[in-house]
């Protein structure tokens, strides 16, 4: 292996010398040769070597045995025993440190060659499972959280349903007609909240079991947003206007039209959610140096910086929402979108004066041209 850093640990400066040249001749790095054991975790924390060959018996108080000990527990250095002494009490002594391997004196080089790439392997693979392990882990508590996320926003609408469900069964007769409106706008409010919770789950989840594609496909920019904020305008409030600006110049184009349907709908959303009713809410589109730029711009109540730096986790939300519905996870949706499409996303907001996210995505002309029919 290249690059590989061991550092000696012999009190015999022949046999360390005789080391040193056959490490060398290997390809290895040499860091250093120390004759005791106090040197050798001196040395250990300052050089911090891939490995190191340690003699048992040593000069000063700590022996081989007992530097390796101290080493692995601070420092987590893998070490090969080098030794002429075999005997059973040894033996049991150095397996308490759980070393890497043990040559007994006298060795040629191929043993020591053998000994040392044994245990590199094996220090891969540790660190692999390791790494693995430590993955699985916080997979295992990302979804714990998740879900345990998501029962508690589905609990909510459901508290609503069921109360005002139940008033209505009990107060029926008595309630005036525009209280029982009122309930049964909470019922229907409650199931969209669910509604678009569900959606935003799932398609969260396709997102992360790797089963969202990128899909480019020649896309009429304007067009498109033109159809989305028609969409929009008619599903959201009427008292906020999406105004549209285009600088033009956005022909023959490919990009993935669902994914950035995701994207936009999500930021629209967004800017509408969190804008004073009768404001305004603006999607700018131009299309510089090979790439689409889209600016969803609105005068809301702004991200505060702490919340900023959080906004693409899941469930999170700002702390200056209040009772404004949301579930958390349009934000997280739109970055696994962009990311598949290689595209980038910046956000400039200040508290009370509205927040501007910008989108940039390549255009992707080279696939355009790569899908011409040829022409005869």
């Amino acid at each position: 292996m290249a690059n590989v850093k061991i550092l000696i640990v012999e009190d015999e400066r022949i046999v360390a010398k005789g080391i040193e040249k056959s490490l060398k001749k290997l390809d290895y790095i040499v860091i250093g040769s120390v004759a005791s054991g106090e040197e050798a975790v001196r040395k250990a924390a300052e050089t911090q070597p891939d490995l190191i060959l340690m003699d048992v018996r040593l000069r000063g108080n700590l022996d081989g045995i007992e530097a390796a000990e101290q080493i692995r527990a601070n420092f987590d250095i893998p070490v090969i025993y080098l030794t002429a002494y075999a005997d059973e009490n040894t033996l049991q002594r150095a397996k308490l440190t759980e070393p890497f391997g043990y040559i007994v004196k006298p060795f040629d080089e191929r043993d020591l060659h053998a000994a040392i790439e044994v245990a590199l392997r094996r220090r891969l693979s540790e660190v692999a499972i390791r790494v693995a392990l430590q993955k699985e882990k916080e997979l295992s508590e990302l979804k714990s959280r998740f879900w345990s996320m998501v029962a508690h926003e589905f609990r909510n609408p459901m508290t609503s349903i069921l109360s005002s469900a139940q008033l209505l069964e009990r107060h029926n007769r008595e309630l005036p007609e525009e209280r029982r409106r009122e309930y049964l706008y909470v019922i229907q409010r409650s199931v969209e909240a669910m509604d678009q919770l569900l959606n935003d789950v799932l398609a969260l989840g396709k997102a992360e079991g790797g089963r969202l594609e990128f899909r480019p496909a020649p896309l009429d920019l304007e067009s498109f947003c033109w159809g989305l904020i028609e969409e929009l305008q008619f599903t959201t409030s009427s008292d906020h206007h999406i105004v549209f600006v285009s600088q033009g110049q956005c022909v023959d184009v490919c990009l993935d039209a669902n994914l950035l349907r995701h994207i936009l709908s999500n930021l629209l959303s967004n800017a509408i959610k969190y804008s004073p009713r009768g404001g305004n809410v603006y999607l700018e589109l131009s299309c510089p140096n090979e790439e689409a730029v889209f600016q969803v711009r609105d005068t809301g109540i702004g991200i505060p910086p702490a919340d900023q730096l959080h906004m693409f986790e899941a469930f999170h939300r700002a702390e200056n929402v209040g009772r404004i519905p949301g579930t958390g996870l349009g934000l997280t949706m739109v970055q696994k979108c962009l990311e598949l499409h290689r595209g980038q996303i910046s956000v400039n907001s200040e508290l009370g004066a509205g927040t501007v996210f910008t989108v940039k995505l390549p255009l992707n002309r080279d696939l355009l041209v790569a899908n011409q029919p040829l022409s005869h």
